[in-house]
């Protein structure tokens, strides 16, 4: 017998999360992962290698509860914002349970249900991916989480925040919302924070691995009533996050490196802008979204071919063909200024 037959059943059918990593790739310049482009420096202050680290860290805990305006009770830091999903889905799911998420959105949803045996209902976004509120709540029979990523990935559009409030509304004592703020750092002001004191079933996942520049960290966070927290306490593993990545996230979440973080946001936010304006006046792009990310969806007239083409150059992108109502789109993170030159150049000579 093969031991893969040993594998649990929807194991055995999993097609796993196609990460930029494993997609792989050949290149100098790579726009596929929504990093940041270029790495901070930090130097290790605590060697306490021999021990333990704290379960949740206490300096990473205070400092992000003060940046995020929350008290320490209402965060919980995890192995990156992955293993917030995959926590909750464990704390919360029975397995006669669903989740619910919209697509085109982030694929860990999906995958993390897959992995733990929970069923998955999708509701598609609308045209203008945004809620189909209607179609949601007929659909909500045994749903117990809902995930909405806000902004989006891949198509870097802010789901409403009414939208946000009458799901969260409808789902009072039936189901967790999840509401992904991977990206907020790019729209601080669309946060759900300030609606954790008034809905219990709230939770919101946050990262250090986009605006902060620390993806290779893999330290995110979930913020949530009080309640919720000691819940997602009783399954996260005893020691989450190893002492360097504790003692580098601290750093990072100090006054000095959240004014780091915001001149980085300032610098993607105008490379996004000049890269949107440029690609807009190319005869093969016929859209270009708007995006509250660090990078950009475009719908070309031929997406494979232009995927195809850059790859073979060494620009690694992000196809989304396959991707619900995404045909012939890319999603483009956004590099440097020299990166972006190059890549919009790349596009240029390719055009008729």
């Amino acid at each position: 017998m093969q031991i893969s037959q040993l594998a649990r059943q929807n194991i055995q059918a999993l097609t796993p999360y196609q990460s930029a990593r494993r997609l792989g790739g050949q290149g100098d310049i790579w726009l596929n992962a929504n990093e940041y482009p270029i790495s901070p420096n930090f130097e290790l202050n605590n060697r306490t290698f021999n021990r333990y680290p704290e379960p949740q860290p206490q300096a990473v805990i205070e400092r992000y509860a003060t940046y995020a305006g929350v008290s320490p009770y209402n965060v919980l830091v995890s192995r990156g914002g992955d293993e917030s999903i995959e926590l909750i889905i464990r704390a919360f799911c029975e397995l006669n349970d669903s989740i619910l998420y919209c697509p085109p959105t982030y694929g860990m949803y999906a995958v993390s249900a897959e992995t733990c045996g929970i069923a998955s209902k999708t509701v598609p976004l609308t045209a203008d991916f945004q809620l189909d509120l209607e179609q949601i709540a007929q659909n909500l029979e045994g749903v117990k989480v809902v995930f909405v990523c806000s902004p989006n990935n891949p198509t870097g559009t802010l789901i409403k925040r009414l939208d946000l409030i009458q799901l969260l509304q409808m789902t009072q004592n039936k189901a967790i919302v999840v509401v992904d703020e991977a990206y907020i750092e790019f729209c601080p002001e669309a946060t759900m924070v300030n609606e954790l004191k008034n809905y219990p079933h709230l939770a919101i996942i946050r990262t250090l691995s986009k605006a902060f520049a620390l993806a290779g960290l893999r330290c995110g966070f979930t913020l949530a009533n009080k309640e919720l927290i000691n819940v997602l306490q009783k399954v996260i593993a005893p020691y989450p996050l190893p002492v360097p990545v504790a003692d580098i996230a601290a750093q990072a979440l100090l006054p000095q490196g959240i004014f780091a973080m915001r001149q980085q946001v300032q610098m993607i936010v105008s490379e996004c802008e000049n890269l949107q304006k440029n690609l807009k006046n190319l005869p093969l792009v016929e859209q270009v979204f708007e995006s509250h990310g660090n990078y950009l969806l475009v719908k070309f007239n031929d997406g494979q071919k232009v995927f195809q083409t850059l790859w073979e150059q060494g620009i690694i992108l992000r196809n989304q063909h396959t991707a619900l109502g995404l045909e012939n789109c890319i999603r483009i993170t956004i590099g440097t200024a020299e990166e972006n030159k190059k890549l919009f150049e790349a596009i240029e000579t390719m055009s008729p």
